[in-house]
């Protein structure tokens, strides 16, 4: 069994040091809740993606689509884990800020973050009545 531990520790890669997740859900247009992106395509992935490349991040770095996060209102949405800092309203060219001052500097974007009232509550101020 050790030389499995072993083998294992030899190939396996470093653990990421961020994922961001970066919401990219479609609704119809009629739907009660909003979406996060029009066509399904994320800009702001992409120069997430780009950015933190060009910030020598590539492996340290998980740059991730994802469906619907549950923060509608205040979509475009992300999120960037271990340290669970929500983004709301976020256009692509708040992107290099997010990867200057979060990813590299280690400082969240304060402008940016969604309220803590605001998380995983029904009594969100920003949620439309249904």
């Amino acid at each position: 069994m050790n030389q499995v531990n072993e083998i294992r520790e030899d190939y396996c890669l470093p653990a990421f040091e961020h994922h961001v997740f970066v919401c990219h859900n479609v609704r119809p247009a009629d739907a009660p809740r909003p979406s996060c992106t029009s066509d399904g395509k994320s800009e702001l992935h992409t120069r997430l993606s780009q950015l933190t490349k060009d910030a020598g991040l590539a492996g340290r770095v998980r740059i991730n689509k994802s469906l619907c996060l549950d923060q509608c209102e205040h979509g475009p949405t992300v999120v960037v884990y271990p340290e669970a800092v929500w983004y709301g309203n976020v256009k692509p060219e708040d992107a290099a800020e997010i990867v200057a001052e979060h990813l590299v500097g280690g400082r969240p974007v304060e402008r940016l973050r969604i309220a803590e009232e605001c998380l995983n509550t029904k009594s969100c101020p920003h949620q439309r009545k249904e």
